[in-house]
């Protein structure tokens, strides 16, 4: 059964950096794009960044690039995001989800959050002085 955990959350200061790790556990066959959400208060979730199981080829929304980095860890079986220059709008609670590729070639920018189908617990992140 396939089942993800995120940790690494907590406070932060404006302009530090912060490292989410989702671990992946019960990977089974096929390709998966491995993604990290954002839910600000009071809005509603947004994709961050993505990274496919199958090429590593990845994906950061236009929003982030420069300051989030999405990455394999695989010594550790993580996929990690880490944020840097953090800002307040960045507090919001982090989620990791799992999402299986339609086809091997597939980016992982093309799925939606509905393709989405395990999903953790989500971690939170604050950023305030």
């Amino acid at each position: 059964q396939l089942q993800v955990v995120e940790s690494g959350g907590g406070l932060a200061q404006p302009g530090g950096s912060l490292k989410l790790s989702c671990s992946v556990f019960g990977f089974g066959s096929g390709y998966y794009s491995t993604a990290w959400f954002r839910q600000a208060p009071g809005k509603e979730r947004e994709g961050i960044a993505c990274i496919s199981s199958r090429d590593g080829r990845r994906n950061v929304t236009d929003s982030e690039k420069g300051r989030f980095t999405i990455s394999e860890d695989n010594a550790k079986k993580t996929v990690d995001l880490q944020m840097s220059s953090l800002k307040p709008q960045d507090t919001g609670v982090y989620y990791c989800a799992l999402g299986k590729l339609r086809f091997s070639g597939q980016p992982c920018s093309g799925l939606l959050e509905r393709d989405y189908s395990t999903w953790g617990q989500g971690t939170q992140v604050t950023v305030s002085p």
